[in-house]
């Protein structure tokens, strides 16, 4: 603004000299008419560009400042020059904003920016589907009014956000969200939420483990402590009575070996690789040995009949199908009544391979299917314990299952038995030998 300034001096000292040079040579008439003109002309000539300054100004941009001439000239070139930084400093500013908005919709948390009266400013679509807001209605609303999760009003109102707020929603569905205020420019926050349902459960599913292992391995332990005990306080134990204490103990032992190898299978098939190596499994001699083994562990008790075996082999891992089958029979045979019938079955359906376990037992709930291949899960823990089961065969089962490609399949109506279906993929079939 300087040189407009200073060009603008030395032309009013010009036109004053002019003006008293007219004067001294022709009269001070014509000095004063020359300095009254050039004056007027000057006026003229700053009134016409400061209206384009103003009309520019009323909707200015870089691609319309107008041209001047002389002093106006620089101004001019100056303004377009300002003008052109400051559009391109607010095109920069809005990309940025756009890519931080962006960056905001993307995440898969949810977020929402709160102002200094905890007022909503703007919320991403996670913040939507977490608290079940309206991106446009809610705008501008107090978010303790919206949010109406208990604790959540205490933990906005303590002002201690170091540790974030677990809430447990049931609506829409069962969700557990990890909540978090950040506060962020003095006075503003973001409310930060998580989705960690599937990480509350899984830590759900470790501590009933422990807790389950711990309580299946104290009952034998306590068991045999006691024996132990009594042994011990006795003076001199007759035969007959250590042969007596003797047998419940191996039982014992036994139900903790085997809880032991179950476990130790499981861990193997969890923390292995999720592939199998695969050999050609001879489908009928796998069923004849489960027979067998059926045989062995009914004693009797049980009809056990080889319904159907088609020549088709499975293409698998021979001792894990083994292991995998051999607990649907053995689960069969523990809870299925005196002389009932059980039947083993291999079939081709629909172009897919089908092993089959039915018994004619006691049958399970609706409710209870979806949870059988949970670990330790046990429709009736008295009687689960009293068949010898570890609580752990049909988690087995699944892993196997999986590592496979199979589906297990489960009917079953109470009192009248149960069907536990292996669908095995085409892919897995091989001809008979």
């Amino acid at each position: 603004m300087r040189p407009f300034l200073q060009r603008c001096a030395f032309w009013l000292l010009g036109l004053t000299l002019a003006s008293l040079l007219v004067g001294g040579l022709l009269g001070s008439a014509y000095g004063l008419a020359l300095a009254v003109g050039g004056l007027l002309a000057w006026l003229g000539f700053q009134l016409y560009y400061l209206n384009k300054l103003l009309r520019w100004l009323e909707s200015p941009a870089p691609d319309r400042v107008p041209e001047g001439m002389g002093s106006w000239q620089d101004v001019f070139s100056s303004l377009y020059r300002q003008s052109r930084q400051q559009s391109l400093s607010q095109k920069k500013l809005t990309n940025a904003l756009e890519r931080f908005i962006n960056a905001g919709e993307a995440m898969p948390d949810a977020v929402v920016v709160l102002d200094e009266h905890d007022r909503i400013e703007w919320l991403n679509p996670m913040a939507v589907e977490h608290f079940q807001l309206d991106r446009k209605r809610d705008v501008g609303n107090m978010v303790a009014n919206l949010v109406r999760q208990p604790g959540f009003h205490d933990y906005l109102t303590a002002q201690n956000y170091s540790q974030p707020l677990l809430l447990r929603l049931s609506q829409p569905v069962e969700q557990v969200l990890s909540v978090q205020l950040v506060p962020f420019d003095s006075t503003r926050k973001l409310l930060i939420s998580r989705d960690i349902t599937q990480l509350d459960r899984v830590q759900t599913v470790h501590r009933d483990f422990v807790a389950n292992v711990s309580h299946e391995l104290r009952t034998p332990l306590t068991v045999i402590g006691g024996f132990l005990e009594t042994l011990a306080d006795m003076p001199e134990p007759t035969p007959d009575v250590t042969r007596q204490f003797l047998p419940m103990m191996m039982e014992q032992a036994k139900r903790m070996q085997s809880l032991v190898e179950d476990l130790l299978t499981l861990s193997r098939l969890e923390n292995g690789s999720k592939t199998t190596t695969l050999e050609k499994v001879d489908m009928a001699a796998l069923l004849n040995t489960l027979r067998v083994e059926a045989e062995g562990l009914s004693q009797g008790r049980h009809q056990i009949v080889l319904d159907a075996c088609d020549s088709a082999s499975l293409w698998g891992n021979a001792s894990e199908l083994h292991s995998a089958f051999g607990n649907l029979v053995s689960n069969a045979v523990r809870y299925t009544p005196e002389d009932g019938v059980i039947r083993l079955a291999w079939r081709m359906e629909r172009g897919r391979g089908v092993f089959s376990v039915s018994d004619t037992g006691i049958g399970i709930a609706p409710q209870h299917i979806p949870r059988l291949t949970e670990r330790f899960y046990r429709i009736d823990r008295g009687r689960s314990r009293g068949t010898g089961g570890t609580g752990l065969g049909l988690a087995i089962v699944k892993h196997v299952l999986a590592r496979h490609h199979a589906r297990l399949e489960v009917r079953s109506e109470l009192e009248r038995g149960s069907t536990f279906s292996v669908w095995f993929n085409a892919d897995h079939l091989a001809p008979g030998a």
